[in-house]
């Protein structure tokens, strides 16, 4: 029985699954966050192996789909740091987006759109063709997910109440969330490191609540996100040909499987227009569960396997 060692390697925490070819989930363990792009590759290593029980081989093979390698030099640099350590005879790394495309699709090819911290998209043809993007921020021309929205919220909420900007809800709720008596205190402590940057992630949630209520800065700030949403996985279509027939757009990431009914229905209706042919899928599966399919396409397992490893992840509530 060969197996795979799945991983899901993400800014907030590390899972690891090892599964045999027949789609049985061995085991599963949690690790921290995988950051190579600030910490660097070998910390990031670390935090797989100071997971796992033992010391390796884990597997016959490792397939990990991590953040952090968004261009491959990076994909390639993980990947020889793994099997310096002798993780696994084959080892497979790739950006965790091509996971969530694997656990959301019906097959191995399509589109997938991840919006959480950060935003980021991929599409894969069914020849085997990749389009995807660098992913660094808006040195590589990104804008959105929940860090980009958050700054914008707290952008308009200092203009507002300074008065340099039209007046917006969000100064109330930049208020609120932080518990402060002015935006301003806000600014100051997050640039002093009183208030830790990551923090403002705490504004996600309000800010689109607030784009519900109707606030027109809100939903000013939540339309273009939904343009970003859309413009990545219609170019990335573009890119090998998938506009002109059916083809599913995964979504995911917190901000995208949160359902929100005011940002969901910007994205349809901009999907609508730009690739009709497209179906939009949330997943919802963790994509850990990707990972894990990308390692059973590779051995050509039965489809019981993927059902196998499906409903093991499903029962353990998407860990």
């Amino acid at each position: 029985m060969r197996t795979i060692l799945a991983v899901d390697g993400g800014n907030s925490k590390t899972d690891v699954a090892l599964v045999g070819e027949d789609g049985v989930v061995l085991g599963t363990w949690r690790g921290g966050p995988f950051t190579p792009q600030s910490s660097g590759v070998v910390p990031a290593v670390d935090v797989i192996e100071n997971a796992l029980p033992g010391r390796g081989p884990y597997a016959d093979h490792v397939f990990a789909y991590v953040a952090g390698a968004d261009l491959p030099i990076e994909e390639v640099r993980l990947r020889d740091e793994m099997a310096r350590r002798g993780f696994a005879p084959e080892i497979v790394v790739g950006n965790d987006t091509f996971a969530l495309l694997r656990a959301g699709a019906s097959g191995p090819w399509g589109a997938a759109v991840v919006c959480g911290a950060g935003i980021n998209a991929v599409a894969v043809g069914p020849d085997g063709r990749v389009a995807r993007f660098p992913a660094l921020g808006r040195l590589s021309g990104d804008w959105g997910g929940g860090g980009g929205i958050a700054e914008e919220a707290l952008w308009h909420a200092v203009r507002a109440e300074d008065g340099r900007g039209p007046a917006t809800a969000l100064a109330d709720v930049v208020r609120r969330v932080f518990g402060k008596a002015t935006v301003e205190e806000v600014v100051v402590d997050l640039h002093f490191g009183d208030l830790p940057y990551d923090r403002l992630h705490d504004l996600v949630a309000p800010l689109l609540e607030t784009a519900r209520h109707g606030d027109p800065v809100a939903r000013e700030v939540i339309t273009r996100l939904a343009d970003e949403i859309a413009v990545l996985g219609v170019v990335a279509m573009r890119r090998i040909g998938l506009l002109d027939g059916p083809c599913e757009v995964v979504l995911g990431g917190g901000v995208l499987t949160a359902r929100d009914p005011f940002l969901t229905g910007l994205v349809e209706a901009r999907y609508a227009a730009q690739a009709p042919h497209a179906k939009l899928v949330v997943a919802d599966v963790p994509p850990i569960v990707g990972a894990a399919f990308k390692g059973l396409d590779a051995l050509g397992a039965a489809p019981e396997a993927y059902d196998n490893v499906r409903a093991a992840f499903q029962t353990a509530g998407g860990r």
